[in-house]
């Protein structure tokens, strides 16, 4: 029997499938979002503004570990599940092997950079010079964990991808479960500040990584072999091109929030707050926002294996059907998601350690301005992952480019030159309007291209 007849993604109910796999790719983006809130909620707590603000400065580098995690674990699960909706199982096998190397190097790559350029990095993401000395202990013992970071996040896409996403799960899971102990003995009991958390984190990851290695010598779809490990470039270049909506997406992020950090502490010096309190603020604001978003980047990562294969199988109302269901549950969760960010600002901020007034007010308004269109966030990167699960990175890739670098990124710049460090808060609910209608926009054109693919094969 053919692969794409007896495959489970082909035939079994989309709805349940859809809870099979989005809810462990939900916990496992939540887990790598809280292992960067945990450690602010505890630094908060034990440091105050400067050790929030330090932690703000160093989240470019968790960005570009998740970006690169994207790249390699969502474009081999991609590759790897469209393989195996056409029955080339032995080719899949070759997609996840590679994936898995390109993992590995490039987190020990970064480790590398980081630990040889520390310094300059951190203060070309923004840092002030009262707030470096506790971004410098932080990050240098975080950055060993990177090759760990890759190999949890982006293997777990490839761990779904052989249809185990419980394991997806447990293997983030349990590295989060063991940061957050952590955390509280190293900060809270031992008073190890920065550098405690650090190990927290360095520890948890180390623990998910070996999981995931573990699971790697048991792969179940496909015999993973020596010879699916050699890096060949035929493959890497396929990986790389489908996975790359997803790595510019975090890439986008990454030079947003590195223009975003210098302005705001460029215009805070010019205003009231002074330079700390704006960049601690904007910290805890984009870390909560970060798990409203990870839950819905889960969503769309949990319908990747039914898109891929059903659209590999020329299955393609299961394809609409996964991505309307995706587009449903993320629609709610951007909901409710907006009324608490509109409602319980000053209660968030509260979770986060003490402040003056100065520093709640920025907080709230930011909160509340910055985050307005929160209730349409949901439209870009569901749909960005669409385009990746069906092949068609080009589209991907621009769809993950339009709201932080063609939008964001121009009115941070160009809006405080009007209305000062307000201007940067205006920028966030403009470049979300306009990304939303560009989504809608281009998904529209595709499932109209899908129709007449239908028509055509029903002939």
């Amino acid at each position: 029997m053919a692969e794409k007849e007896k495959n489970p993604l082909g035939n079994v109910a989309v709805s349940k499938l859809m809870v099979k796999f989005a809810v462990p790719s939900i916990v496992a983006m939540l887990v790598g979002a809280l292992y960067n809130i945990v450690d602010q909620l505890f630094i908060g707590q034990a440091v105050g503004t400067l050790g929030n603000a330090a932690t703000n400065i160093a989240f470019p580098l968790s960005t570009s570990c998740l970006s690169l995690a994207l790249l390699f674990g969502i474009g081999g699960a991609s590759c790897f599940n469209l393989h195996m909706g056409r029955g080339d199982r032995e080719t899949a096998a070759y997609y996840v092997g590679n994936a898995v190397f390109m993992l590995v190097f490039s987190g020990t790559a970064l480790m590398l950079i980081t630990q040889l350029f520390l310094t300059p990095l951190l203060l070309a993401f923004g840092s002030p010079q009262d707030v470096l000395p506790y971004a410098q202990e932080y990050v240098k013992i975080t950055s060993f964990g990177f090759p760990f970071m890759l190999l949890t996040t982006g293997g777990g896409h490839l761990i779904r991808a052989d249809g185990s996403p419980k394991m997806t799960m447990i293997c983030n899971l349990s590295g989060a479960v063991i940061n957050t102990v952590l955390d509280a003995l190293f900060v809270i009991v031992l008073d190890m500040g920065m550098r405690g958390a650090a190990v927290a984190t360095v520890i948890g990851q180390i623990f998910s990584g070996i999981l995931v290695i573990r699971y790697l010598y048991r792969y179940k779809t496909v015999s993973l072999r020596r010879q699916h490990f050699r890096v060949r470039f035929v493959y890497v270049r396929e990986v790389a091109a489908i996975g790359m909506a997803s790595f510019f997406n975090q890439i986008a992020m990454m030079v947003v929030q590195i223009v975003l950090n210098n302005s705001l502490k460029h215009y805070g010096a010019l205003s009231v707050y002074g330079e700390a309190i704006p960049l601690a603020c904007a910290g805890i604001v984009m870390k909560v926002n970060q798990v409203f978003f990870s839950i819905v980047i889960g969503i769309g990562q949990g319908s990747q294996p039914i898109e891929s294969f059903n659209y590999g199988a020329k299955k393609y109302e299961r394809v609409r059907e996964a991505y309307r269901l995706a587009l449903f549950a993320g629609g709610s969760v951007s909901a409710l998601s907006f009324l608490l960010f509109q409602l319980f600002p000053r209660q968030i901020m509260s979770l986060f350690g003490s402040g003056s007034e100065s520093y709640y007010q920025f907080g709230i308004s930011y909160f509340r301005v910055f985050l307005m269109f929160t209730c349409l966030n949901f439209l870009q990167p569901i749909t960005a992952t669409f385009f990746t699960s069906i092949g068609k990175a080009i589209k991907g890739v621009f769809l993950s480019l339009t709201r932080q670098i063609l939008f964001l990124l121009p009115l941070i710049v160009a809006l405080p030159l009007l209305f000062g460090i307000d201007g940067i808060l205006y920028a966030g609910p403009i470049a979300d309007f306009l990304a939303a209608v560009a989504t809608i926009v281009m998904a529209g054109v595709e499932f109209h291209e899908m129709r007449k693919l239908s028509v055509l094969d029903s002939q």
